[in-house]
């Protein structure tokens, strides 16, 4: 198990610079004392930005194409802040930045959403996606220390089981919860965690963390009374992750698998009675 208090900058392999991973003083990670980051019952990951990257558009397309094709109005995601959303908030700002009233369009959620899955269905092998760092090696380690994996994400589910299963991550995730019937992201979390908690078969389990890259997935694992993991890899920096207080905060979960491994040895060093 690792925990730390401490704040480490360490040296690792490149990453693409649209991870952000890399900052001026290197690797960086922070582990509130006596949070033992690996050591909870299950964890509850978010898809864009924490497991993957995508360097195409067709998710992103699939807003306004679906609006238009299905009630003929024009909207735009221009504005919308998309990072940490759900994919049916970001739905009704796009509307409502276009001046659409939602009695114009609401009776036809259901047919925006199934256009959007539909173009997702059919464009899959055109999605290219990449993994994040070190986010093989975190799962393995998670699951063999026996705790449950499952997703949190903004993503409509038909959409991240997608996403997941073009990277070969599937079969690390049992469950997850998603923003079908979800708008806010705390709900979406607590939908997750109730899944969670039935399948532990403890209705009051506590050790459930939150996995994400945006201050949004800090803020509704907070609402939730859970603890959080926070990892730069998205749009957003270590120094700002960290201002909203999460249990570990890391600039990838490379560089936390990596300070685990700096921790494990130092400990064995010093129960040999060696030095440092």
């Amino acid at each position: 198990m690792c925990s730390s208090n401490v704040s480490s900058s360490m040296e690792t392999a490149g990453t693409p610079s649209e991870t952000r991973v890399q900052s001026d003083e290197g690797p960086r990670v922070l582990i509130r004392e006596g949070f033992v980051w690996d050591g909870q019952a299950a964890y509850l990951f978010d898809i864009d930005g924490t497991l993957l990257r995508s360097r195409d558009r067709i998710h992103f397309n699939s807003f306004a194409e679906s609006v238009h094709q299905v009630t003929g109005f024009e909207v735009s995601l221009t504005g919308v802040v998309l990072h940490g959303g759900t994919d049916t908030a970001i739905l009704r700002e796009a509307f409502q930045l276009a001046g659409i009233p939602d009695e114009a369009w609401e009776p036809q959620t259901g047919a925006i959403l199934d256009a959007m899955r539909q173009t997702i269905a059919e464009r899959r092998g055109e999605m290219q996606l990449w993994k994040m760092p070190g986010v093989d090696e975190t799962l393995a380690h998670l699951a063999k220390r026996g705790a449950l994996l499952g997703l949190a994400t903004g993503n409509l589910e038909m959409i991240g089981w997608t996403k997941v299963e073009e990277v070969g991550l599937r079969e690390w995730f049992r469950f997850g919860g998603f923003s079908d019937r979800f708008e806010v992201r705390s709900q979406m979390v607590a939908d997750a965690l109730t899944k969670a908690r039935e399948l532990l078969g403890d209705p009051t389990e506590t050790r459930i963390c939150v996995v994400g890259d945006t201050p949004r997935d800090i803020e509704a694992a907070k609402a939730n009374g859970l603890p959080v993991i926070a990892v730069a890899t998205g749009n957003y920096s270590f120094e700002e992750l960290a201002a909203g207080e999460p249990e570990v905060c890391a600039t990838s979960l490379e560089a936390l698998i990596a300070h685990c491994k700096v921790l494990v040895r130092e400990e064995a060093v010093d129960g040999a009675g060696g030095l440092r």
